[in-house]
């Protein structure tokens, strides 16, 4: 995420939302941020919502995902929202999406108007991670 300057904006039991800045450097050739850098996003978004309610000890890799880009993502700043839709012991089922929002993130507001670019359904599992 450091490589895309993405950052966790807020993280609960079952949601994580990270937060990804325009740059130049992730736009395609219209200048809307390319489609790999909001999967990317999206993808540890959910990741990270899953590890919230993994069993203690397990980490986290993604098995599969569905996304559909809804329209170009264009806006000062993205925000992508991942959401535990399902936890059980060995996958857990995440949904997502990314908001775009025109104002840049030290300006915008709770009344921001933000859209909707991207939508995610992703599988997750736990992986039993070997002490030390």
């Amino acid at each position: 995420m450091t490589t895309l300057g993405a950052r966790l904006q807020s993280v609960r039991e079952g949601e994580v939302r990270i937060v990804l800045p325009w740059a130049a450097h992730l736009s395609q050739q219209q200048g809307f941020v390319h489609a790999g850098a909001i999967s990317s996003v999206l993808d540890s978004a959910c990741g990270y919502a899953a590890l919230t309610r993994a069993p203690a000890g397990c980490e986290v890799v993604t098995a599969e995902f569905k996304i559909n880009l809804v329209r170009p993502a264009i806006g000062a700043h993205f925000v992508a929202i991942g959401r535990v839709q399902h936890a059980g012991q060995r996958l857990t089922v995440c949904s997502g999406e990314v908001l775009a929002c025109a104002v840049a993130l030290d300006e915008a507001t709770a009344q921001s108007p933000m859209k909707v670019v991207a939508l995610m359904q992703a599988t997750v599992v736990h992986v039993t991670v070997p002490p030390g």
